[in-house]
């Protein structure tokens, strides 16, 4: 590797040959040395080379190096104080346009493929597509605490009994009671989380306290574990009430992709003011009983369509 100092320096390479077999992503370089080939790396694949041994995310333009040739990208280049991570040599501002250029003629699978993407896509695409894949890891759907946990549908149900304790129930009606002995303590919020097994998919009913302007409320709503396409396949119905009266909401899941907060901010689900829930509470409003019943249907079903069928592998 031989450095070229210009105004602007960058990374270049002289009398070397590179490789690049498209069939399976392994680069090599070899270097003449008087009348002798010399094998530099014949067996770095070309995902591997373009890592940031920072973040070890894949490096887009601009990819740094330090003058030693060691690459990092340009987010990680703030964040090592101008020093090089391997060698701890001072960084300037040299581009490694090779390396560069080698990753624009790249195809990479999308880095999802071992869930099950089998896409491929140009180097430089894969940062958008990725973003938005429909198997990339869901975020713990527990509102409770900011949980960094991702992972697929089988192992966030794992996590959420073992880690996080919520009930878990199989079938696809519930009814839940809600206590609070002093319901006036809505600035403190009450996270309750259930995860309901139905249809071969999981669904998470909220509820909680917070304020909605200067009114205390509750609310309960459902996510599906799941993307919003999927979600669009159900339907469920929550009922609240006491005293003779009642209040209904029906509507669709909304996908864990959308935070809690996110769903809970829309408004998109039963909210209960305050005074009407200790009005259903009975007694002398004193203490919040809540009772909340609900269903899960499938869309071309309906709510009276039949029986929902448990299924027992909880």
């Amino acid at each position: 590797m031989v450095l070229m100092e210009t105004d602007t320096i960058e990374c270049a390479i002289d009398n070397d040959e590179i490789h690049l077999n498209n069939n399976n992503n392994k680069f090599s370089s070899t270097k003449s040395q008087g009348g002798a080939t010399v094998v530099i790396s014949p067996a770095t694949s070309v995902h591997e080379l373009l890592e940031c041994p920072v973040c070890t995310n894949s490096m887009y333009p601009p990819i740094h190096q330090c003058h030693n040739g060691h690459t990092l990208c340009s987010t990680c280049k703030t964040r090592v104080n101008n020093r090089c991570p391997t060698c701890r040599q001072e960084l300037g501002d040299i581009r490694c346009l090779a390396l560069e250029k080698v990753a624009e003629s790249l195809e990479l699978p999308c880095k999802f493929y071992n869930l099950g993407c089998p896409e491929i896509f140009p180097y430089y695409s894969k940062l958008k597509h990725e973003s938005l894949c429909n198997f990339r890891p869901f975020s713990c759907p527990y509102a409770g605490s900011d949980c960094p946990v991702v992972g697929d549908n089988t192992f966030l149900v794992a996590h959420l009994r073992d880690d996080h304790k919520v009930d878990m129930h199989t079938g696809c009606t519930f009814n839940h009671r809600y206590v609070k002995s002093n319901p006036r303590e809505v600035e403190n919020a009450t996270w309750m989380l259930t995860v309901f097994h139905c249809f071969g998919q999981y669904f998470c009913l909220h509820f909680e306290a917070f304020q909605l302007g200067m009114a205390p409320v509750y609310m309960a709503f459902l996510r599906f574990m799941g993307d919003e396409e999927d979600a669009r396949n159900y339907t469920y119905s929550l009922e609240v009430g006491g005293s003779g009266r009642k209040l209904t909401w029906e509507g669709t899941p909304r996908s864990i992709r959308d935070s809690h907060r996110k769903v809970r901010d829309s408004h998109d689900g039963l909210i209960i003011q305050r005074n009407m829930a200790l009005f259903f509470s009975g007694g002398e409003r004193k203490e919040l009983k809540l009772r909340v019943t609900g269903r899960i249907w499938k869309e071309q079903q309906g709510p009276d369509s039949g029986v929902c069928i448990p299924n027992l592998s909880l």
